[in-house]
């Protein structure tokens, strides 16, 4: 590549962060919206392709029990927010799995995680086979059921103790998956 070409380069991937920082920045208006949404709210616009934030909601622990309400649904949802630093973009995930991937971000938010990026807890909503050499996503009926029953369990066997007791147990350790 010729000094012309990366100078070009330079100023297009330049130009390309401008671009999403321009467009990433909520108004006040929306950054208070954000901050008052509850996990009925954030359900009913995420089934509804409605959901209009770049960020996950500021969930805590206390909201995890109204999320795992949720984590056997199998409705495709296209609108939700996801990682800009990941160059594979997820299309659709199962509303299960998404709310899975925000339980994530609350556990991962509270440890401080070095993996969060941007309220993110991983780069996509899916999961990959936690000891595999290559890289192997898997989206299907039983990955679902098995992370699901894990973040269930993880939850329940842990209720009635402060959440900084358990924050630091990955739901996912004994199982064959991880986040992508």
């Amino acid at each position: 590549m010729n000094s012309e070409n990366f100078k070009t380069m330079k100023k297009l991937v330049l130009l390309g962060f401008l671009f999403m920082f321009l467009f990433s920045c909520n108004k006040k208006d929306d950054v208070d919206d954000i901050n008052n949404i509850n996990v009925e709210e954030f359900i009913e616009l995420l089934k509804k392709g409605e959901y209009k934030f770049l960020k996950l909601p500021p969930f805590t622990a206390e909201e995890i029990p109204l999320l795992l309400q949720h984590r056997n649904e199998n409705q495709m949802i296209t609108n939700f927010p996801h990682s800009m630093v990941s160059s594979f973009m997820v299309p659709e995930c199962k509303l299960g799995i998404y709310v899975l991937w925000t339980i994530e971000s609350i556990r991962t938010d509270a440890i401080k995680s070095e993996y969060l990026i941007g309220g993110f807890p991983s780069q996509n909503p899916v999961l990959a086979l936690r000891n595999s050499e290559e890289l192997q996503l898997v989206d299907d009926d039983e990955s679902h059921a098995v992370a699901a029953k894990a973040y269930f369990d993880w939850w329940n066997e842990n209720k009635h103790k402060d959440f900084d007791e358990f924050k630091n147990i990955d739901p996912l350790a004994e199982t064959g998956y991880r986040w992508h």
